[in-house]
C-alpha cells in the first residue's frame, strides 16, 4: 500500500470524479484508475461502484476511507513536527466549521494567518455530526460546530459527542428574524410597533410568539439554528410553520428577499450577506446559536495544536 494510493483514494471521494482527482494531484486520468484498482487488488475488495456516471464508495469504501484520511493526517503531522524543529510552522491547518462561521472563529484565523505564514489555511465547511466525525478520524485538526450541553443536534433529544473529542464553548450569537422591507411585522399595530425598541445590531425586538403565523424559511431538520428555533417554539406552546427548507444560509437570506417568508438567522451574519434585509432581534425568549471549537483529545498536529493554544482553546464541561 502507497501513500499515493491513498490521496487518490481521498481526491476520487471529495472531487466526485477520477478525472478531477487527477486534475487534482496533477497526474494523467489513467494513473488515478490504476492506483486505485491497485489498492483495490490489495485489500481484496472493491473501494468505488463505477457502474454510475458519477463514482460512488462501496461499502468496503466507505469502512476504509476514514482510515485513509487518519494516514495521509498522520503523515502530514509527522512533516509539520520534523519542519518545526527548525524553528519555524509550517504544514496544513484544516479546520471545519458550520456555515456563517462567526466573528471569533474569523478573527483568530486572521491572527493565525499572520503568525504563521507559512502554514496553509483548508476551512470545510459541514453540518456539526459531520464535523466532529471528520475531527474524530484525524480529517480535521479542530471544527466549529453547533453544540448544546455537550450534545449534537441530530437525532431525537440530541447525540453525545464522541468521547475521543475535547471541547471549548465559544460565546453564542444572538439570533434575529431575517424580514423583507415591507414585511407585516414592521408595520402591525400599535403594539408590534412598542415591541420594536431600537438594538445595537437590529431595527427593534419582536416577542417569537408573533412568528407563530408566519411562513418559515429554514434548514433541514437536524440542523443546530432549526432545533434551537423548534425547541423555543415548542416551549412557547406553538409549532412552527415551515414553508421553504434548504441547506444553505445564503439561500435561505435570498429566499426571505424575495418574500418566501421570514427566517431566523444569526444577527452578526446577516449584514455580511444582505444588506437589504431588515433584521429584528427576538425577545421572550432571547435565543442564541450555542458553539463549541471541538478537537482530537490524542491527535492533534502541530498547527492545529498552535491555533488551540492561540485561540485560548482548553477543555470545558459541556454546556459551559
Amino acid at each position: 500500500m502507497e501513500l499515493r494510493q491513498l490521496q487518490y483514494l481521498v481526491a476520487a471521494v471529495e472531487e466526485g470524479g477520477f478525472t478531477r482527482a487527477a486534475a487534482r494531484v496533477h497526474v494523467a486520468q489513467p494513473a488515478v484508475s490504476q492506483q486505485i484498482a491497485q489498492l483495490e487488488k490489495e485489500l481484496g475488495e472493491r473501494l468505488f461502484d463505477r457502474s454510475e456516471r458519477r463514482v460512488r464508495l462501496t461499502p468496503a469504501g466507505e469502512a476504509f476511507l476514514p482510515h485513509a484520511r487518519a494516514a495521509l493526517e498522520a503523515v502530514g503531522a509527522g512533516r509539520d513536527a520534523v519542519t518545526s524543529l527548525r524553528g519555524e510552522l509550517a504544514g496544513r491547518l484544516v479546520i471545519g466549521t458550520i456555515p456563517w462561521p462567526p466573528e471569533w472563529l474569523l478573527e483568530r484565523l486572521g491572527r493565525f494567518g499572520s503568525r504563521h505564514p507559512r502554514v496553509s489555511l483548508v476551512l470545510r465547511t459541514g453540518d456539526p455530526r459531520a464535523l466532529a466525525a471528520d475531527v474524530a478520524a484525524g480529517a480535521l485538526d479542530a471544527a466549529l460546530i453547533g453544540l448544546a450541553s455537550g450534545r449534537l443536534p441530530e437525532g431525537p433529544g440530541g447525540q453525545r459527542l464522541p468521547a475521543s473529542l475535547a471541547s471549548y464553548s465559544v460565546p453564542g450569537e444572538p439570533l434575529g428574524v431575517a424580514l423583507a422591507p415591507g414585511h407585516p411585522l414592521l408595520t402591525q399595530d400599535d403594539q408590534a410597533k412598542d415591541d420594536l425598541a431600537q438594538d445595537d445590531l437590529a431595527v427593534g425586538e419582536v416577542a417569537l410568539a408573533r412568528l407563530r403565523d408566519e411562513a418559515i424559511v429554514t434548514l433541514g431538520e437536524g440542523s443546530g439554528l432549526r432545533t434551537v428555533v423548534e425547541s423555543a417554539c415548542a416551549e412557547a406552546g406553538f409549532a412552527p410553520r415551515i414553508r421553504v427548507e434548504t441547506d444553505d444560509l445564503t439561500l435561505m437570506s435570498d429566499l426571505v428577499a424575495h418574500g418566501l417568508g421570514v427566517a431566523v438567522l444569526p444577527l452578526p451574519a446577516v449584514p455580511r450577506v444582505r444588506r437589504d434585509l431588515v433584521i429584528v432581534g427576538l425577545r421572550e425568549p432571547v435565543l442564541h446559536r450555542a458553539m463549541a471549537l471541538v478537537w482530537h483529545r490524542r491527535a492533534v498536529s502541530v498547527p492545529g495544536r498552535a491555533f488551540l493554544d492561540l485561540a485560548g482553546a482548553h477543555e470545558t464541561e459541556p454546556g459551559a
